[in-house]
């Protein structure tokens, strides 16, 4: 039963462009000072990491890692929205362009032992791989790799092991 249905076609839907990470920061430290709560600059990057330009979002996972932790920090915030830490997201990538395959590799699996799951590593690949300090030729191809390895795992090939093709493949293409 689906009630919802006739409430929906009465709505308008508004739809809202990303916001900047200035403007998420700005509103965030003036939330942060008026209910007095402790954090840290680390903490609110990881508020605006995981937020992705939805300033609702970015005070949701504020709230909770307040109620959570009664401290903003980034690996507060990163427990609260379990997503994975771009930290070691960044250490893998960094291991790939130089061709460190079993680093890489460890840390990919040390990820997936967490429970993260393909998409949420993916999409946390795409989004570290946009900000790493590489030549924008190796950013390119590592960000076509992650797609092709993402569209696999939506049709149903989830796996350790795409992923580890994945890291194989751009460890490779440091060579190129």
């Amino acid at each position: 039963m689906n009630h919802l249905e006739p409430i929906q076609s009465r709505c308008a839907i508004l739809r809202f462009s990303k916001l900047s990470e200035e403007q998420i920061v700005k509103r965030l430290l003036q939330v942060c000072e008026a209910e007095k709560v402790t954090y840290s600059e680390s903490g609110i990057d990881a508020l605006v990491f995981t937020a992705q330009g939805d300033m609702r979002q970015a005070l949701n996972n504020l709230q909770c890692t307040v109620v959570g932790f009664n401290n903003v920090t980034a690996d507060n915030v990163f427990k609260v929205c379990d997503e994975p830490h771009p930290k070691m997201i960044m250490q893998m990538i960094e291991h790939c362009v130089h061709g460190e395959i079993i680093e890489a590799g460890e840390i990919l699996h040390n990820l997936y032992r967490m429970g993260y799951s393909s998409e949420d590593i993916l999409n946390n690949m795409v989004r570290v791989c946009k900000t790493v300090n590489i030549p924008e030729y190796l950013k390119l191809e590592y960000v076509k790799e992650i797609g092709l390895c993402h569209v696999r795992v939506v049709e149903g090939l989830s796996s350790l092991l795409q992923l580890s093709a994945l890291v194989a493949r751009m460890c490779l293409k440091q060579n190129h």
